[in-house]
């Protein structure tokens, strides 16, 4: 973002709030701010933009332009082991799912399998969730597990709650750490688009390897976040 799309950006804001803007209520016309702020419309257009990225704004194409109450941002300290429900309910927020699919695989992808160190022939279970906060999407779960595991936990071909402790209750297997790597997922990456609620949002994606108290590896995670309303931090010391 330029330095001049920065501070209409800060001129919008305080606007909203000089005049106690709420969600739904609705900003003047594009050509009326512009005009308001001595700035092009282009330059406009690019402001609003970001705020519609950090969820502050909703722009509805024919009707205009309209405040909205953005999610609190969801911390985590990346030394503990916390369930994409864990950090959500944290926050304060309501917690959602929506089943997207429970697919039932005879060979074990290669990749997979050399993460979890099985044979290629294990049968495995991939569990495919949306979560939301408020109603609002805002993490895609894929979750990969044996079969023989994930069996006591599903009933037929349902799932909802906890996949933690659905394991440790049902199937008897307590997680107690994983090996996680924090990244950015491919531009082309079909899951990321689920959580793109404007092309300038960016979508983090947590890979986790996890363990049982015997150090069996017993479930791996992909885990797509919105960046705008996760935020992952670790302490480093020296």
């Amino acid at each position: 973002m330029s330095t001049k799309q920065e501070n209409i950006k800060q001129l919008i804001e305080e606007y909203m709030k000089v005049n106690q803007m709420g969600p739904g209520d609705r900003l003047p016309s594009e050509t009326a701010l512009s005009q308001s702020f001595r700035v092009s419309r282009t330059t406009l257009r690019g402001a609003i933009r970001q705020l519609e990225s950090e969820g502050k704004l909703l722009v509805k194409h024919g009707s205009g332009t309209f405040a909205t109450c953005p999610l609190p941002s969801i911390p985590s300290s990346l030394d503990r082991l916390y369930s994409i429900g864990d950090m959500i309910r944290s926050a304060g927020l309501r917690e959602d799912e929506q089943l997207e699919s429970i697919q039932r695989i005879s060979v074990c992808p290669p990749d997979i399998a050399e993460q979890m160190r099985f044979s290629e022939n294990e049968p495995m279970i991939a569990l495919e969730r949306t979560r939301t906060a408020n109603g609002e999407a805002v993490a895609h779960s894929i979750n990969w597990m044996p079969e023989k595991l994930a069996g006591p936990i599903l009933e037929g071909d349902s799932f909802s709650g906890s996949l933690f402790q659905s394991l440790e209750f049902k199937a008897g297997v307590r997680i107690v750490g994983a090996y996680s790597e924090l990244t950015v997922p491919n531009y082309d990456d079909a899951h990321m688009t689920r959580l793109l609620k404007d092309p300038q949002a960016t979508v983090l994606l947590l890979k986790q390897l996890h363990y049982d108290e015997m150090n069996r590896q017993v479930l791996y995670s992909l885990d797509y976040v919105r960046s705008d309303i996760f935020r992952f931090w670790v302490r480093r010391t020296r």
